[in-house]
């Protein structure tokens, strides 16, 4: 149980860090196009997240 902590407090770092990285460039340049190319990656780094949260520990 404390693994699966321990994964899931590690994703939302891993999140929290990528969203810190990419909310300036969005926030300043409000460029359409690339605030859905950010978006996109964000949903597909939250998909794997899940993924690695819900898989088994070795």
């Amino acid at each position: 149980m404390q693994g699966k902590i321990l994964k899931t407090l590690m994703a939302l770092i891993a999140l929290a860090m990528v969203l810190a990285f990419l909310a300036p460039p969005v926030i300043k340049l409000r460029d359409p196009a690339m605030t859905i190319v950010i978006l996109i990656g964000i949903v597909a780094m939250i998909i794997s997240l899940i993924e690695f949260v819900r898989t088994k520990d070795d």
